[in-house]
Parts: C-alpha cells; structure tokens; sequence
C-alpha cells in the first residue's frame, strides 16, 4: 500500500514537472498567466502596434516572440523601458495582466523555415 502511494506521488510529482515552464539557471520561473487573456490585452493596448501580432517585431518595436526574454526582464522593461517605449506601471498593465502577455508570448511558435516557403524556393 505505501509503495502504491508513493508511486503515485512520485508520478504526480514528475507530472507537474513537466508542465512548469522552464526558467534559465538563477532566474525565477514566470507566474501561471492566461495565454487566451494575454492575446486579447496584448491587441486592446495596442502592443502590435510596435511588435506586430505576432510579437516578431515591426518598425518601431523589437521582437518578443517566440523565445521571450525572462518575464523578470520584461517586467522591468515593461515598467522602466529605456528605449522609446512609454513605461506601463502597474496602474496601467497590472502584473497579472504581464503574467497573461507572457504566457501568450510563450504559445507563439518558430516562424518557418525559408526553404519550406515555395515562394522563396529558387
């Protein structure tokens, strides 16, 4: 019986595991975020204006996705930008508002390849 339980919590374990996002060595890892609300906050306060909707950058911002910088660092830049960007405090994007940014910063896949586009095949 306590062998049973202890594979079950060891499976439990390793399967919460699995799904909590990695975060690079000494670096906190992100708050759970609402990938779907982070969309829609993303276009409603015109973040594609800069970043285009697919957070890969446009001409007056850089790319955000796929592989976003550590939530830590966009927090920080969000609320102190040093470029052109305008800062958004917390009475303006709250932190869990980020967290739902961020998470739809993480579902944005790898554009494809160049050579898998017909149109750019020689």
């Amino acid at each position: 019986m306590r062998l049973s339980i202890l594979l079950i919590v060891m499976t439990l374990a390793s399967m919460a595991a699995a799904q909590t996002p990695a975060a690079p060595a000494g670096q906190p890892v992100a708050p759970a975020g609402n990938a779907e609300n982070g969309k829609k906050i993303f276009s409603s306060y015109g973040c594609y204006q800069c970043h285009n909707y697919a957070a890969n950058g446009g001409g007056a911002g850089p790319r955000l996705a796929p592989k976003p910088i550590a939530f830590q660092a966009l927090t920080r830049y969000v609320r102190k930008p040093t470029g052109e960007m305008r800062p958004y405090t917390a009475k303006v994007v709250s932190d869990k508002e980020l967290a739902d940014i961020y998470a739809y910063l993480l579902t944005i896949p790898e554009p494809p390849a160049a050579g898998s586009i017909p149109i750019l095949k020689p």
